[in-house]
Order: structure tokens, then C-alpha cells, then sequence
């Protein structure tokens, strides 16, 4: 089934993989591995080249959506859960059955103005996303079109 293009948030700690580490991997791009929670690798397997990301710094200070990066591979195994030297590894996985997918993603952008948590929390068109759920801890998550659009428009950010 072929949809249009879909928006996500994804998460990662500036100290572990920053939106700036993004911008300086070869060609602006990485695997987004490590990813264990059944939820957002789902989130993940419904991916599409083309997709928009929003990428957020969590467990920074202030936590923020800081800019935007591009699907550019769909879903295929997570290397990492086979590495028994990787924090990553999953014994019960098998090549023949992998569990744990990761996706490519492309750097496209960096906000002028990040926008904090509390800053999208006062935004009353914004109250659905998911990111300001509570409770709401993955690392993966879809956002509508409408909360994508206003996200930029907030960050001053264009559309790609």
C-alpha cells in the first residue's frame, strides 16, 4: 500500500549521537540502531524513503526537537543485535529471525531556534502529540502533518 509522506520524532541523547554528529557522518547519514522497544521498531517498519524526521535531543538540557533528517533506507535488520561485544546485542535473536530493525537517516536541517519541551507544551495545537503524552517515553514516534507543519513554523524552520 503506498501512502504519502509520513512525519516522525526520533530521540537520541546529544552525548550519544547529536544532531551535529548526524550532519558530519559521510553523506550526512546513519543507521538509527540500538533501538529496543517493540513499539517504536514498529514505528520504524512503517517508514518510507521520503519521510520527514523530526530529531530531538532528549536528556539534554533543555530536552528539544533541534532540526530535521530524511528516511532514506527503510527498515532492514539491526546489525548491533547480533554483536555480543555491542550494549546492543539480543541473544535471542537469530539471523535467520531477526527481531530488531533499524532505518537510514539523512541530515537535512538544524533549527536556528531549538524548541524545548516546555516550549511545545505551551502550544495548545500541539497537546496531542505524542512526545507531550505523559508518560510517553519512546524513542521512535509518529506526528501528524499538523504538528509537523506548526514545528516548523515555530522553529522558523522550512519545509523540505
Amino acid at each position: 500500500m503506498k501512502h504519502g509522506r509520513r512525519y516522525w520524532l526520533m530521540k537520541s541523547e546529544p552525548r550519544v549521537f547529536s544532531i551535529e554528529d548526524l550532519a558530519q557522518s559521510p553523506k550526512q547519514t546513519t543507521s538509527w540502531d540500538g533501538v529496543r522497544n517493540y513499539q517504536a521498531r514498529n514505528y520504524m517498519r512503517e517508514m518510507a524513503v521520503g519521510d520527514q524526521v523530526l530529531f530531538y535531543h532528549s536528556n539534554a538540557e533543555p530536552p528539544a526537537v533541534v532540526g530535521i533528517a530524511e528516511v532514506v533506507r527503510t527498515a532492514f535488520p539491526d546489525e548491533t543485535q547480533f554483536d555480543k561485544s555491542s550494549n546492543h546485542y539480543d541473544p535471542t535473536s537469530t539471523r535467520s529471525a531477526p527481531r530488531w530493525d533499524m532505518v537510514d537517516i539523512r541530515y537535512r536541517q538544524t533549527f536556528k531556534t531549538i524548541l524545548s519541551l516546555d516550549r511545545l507544551r505551551q502550544e495548545p495545537k500541539l497537546k496531542n502529540m505524542v512526545l507531550l503524552q505523559k508518560g510517553s517515553r519512546l524513542s521512535v514516534q509518529p506526528v501528524t502533518e499538523v504538528e509537523w507543519m506548526l514545528v516548523l513554523k515555530l522553529a522558523g524552520a522550512r519545509a523540505s
